[in-house]
């Protein structure tokens, strides 16, 4: 059966198909200011309008030194890290996860602008995928509600989380996702954009295009 070629290996349509309708939330953790010093990754897969897998990584970055702010916020230390495979190891064990996957991530800008650092320090391509941000589409959804953090939108949720943990951030901006796609009557999170005026965002092997609403 034709499809396209992945490293010299052809992939059925089907495949493709499939792979096109993936949902995956996304958060990353940073030692410190450097955008590139990515310590851990959290991962939260929708599938059928519920959260059905969670991972959480720890990454030990190139230049291991992490600033007192960034532990405060998420306890991550040195040690922590030491014997932690590096990013592009960590990363690649979800390559086939992100292959046509339409990515997620509440501020999309901070953790996309993290991964694509993390991909320029080891002049690595970009992977090609579309991606949302569940900050965006929070404002865009929920006017009325006073902020649109991550841990604010949990609690008008009813959703109990440690903020600031990879993969419970993950799992909490699915679980909203998935709230939102139901709000707007859309049936699946992929599917919330085109409701709201909402340009998904994209990275490709050679370009990076950010997500955008409409205005009004």
């Amino acid at each position: 059966m034709r499809g396209r070629k992945r490293g010299g290996i052809p992939v059925p349509e089907e495949t493709i198909r499939v792979a096109a309708l993936k949902t995956i939330a996304i958060d990353f953790e940073t030692a410190n200011e450097q955008r590139g010093s990515a310590c851990s990754v959290g991962l939260a897969w929708i599938e059928d309008g519920r959260v059905t897998r969670v991972e959480e990584r720890l990454i030990r970055p190139r230049d291991m030194r992490f600033s007192g702010m960034n532990i405060a916020i998420h306890g991550i230390r040195p040690e922590h890290v030491e014997d932690a495979p590096e990013f592009p190891e960590v990363m690649d064990e979800f390559e086939e996860d992100f292959c046509g996957a339409t990515m997620i991530a509440h501020n999309a800008a901070f953790d996309f602008s993290v991964w694509r650092a993390s991909l320029d320090l080891y002049r690595q391509s970009y992977p090609e995928l579309t991606y949302l941000c569940s900050l965006k589409m929070a404002q865009r959804i929920w006017p009325h509600f006073l902020s649109h953090r991550l841990n604010l939108i949990a609690e008008h949720l009813g959703l109990r989380f440690v903020h600031h943990n990879a993969a419970e951030d993950a799992a909490v901006c699915a679980a909203a996702a998935i709230e939102m796609a139901r709000a707007v009557k859309a049936h699946a999170v992929h599917a919330i954009p085109s409701l709201i005026g909402m340009t998904p965002g994209r990275l490709t092997a050679r370009a990076y295009e950010p997500c955008t609403c409409r205005k009004g």
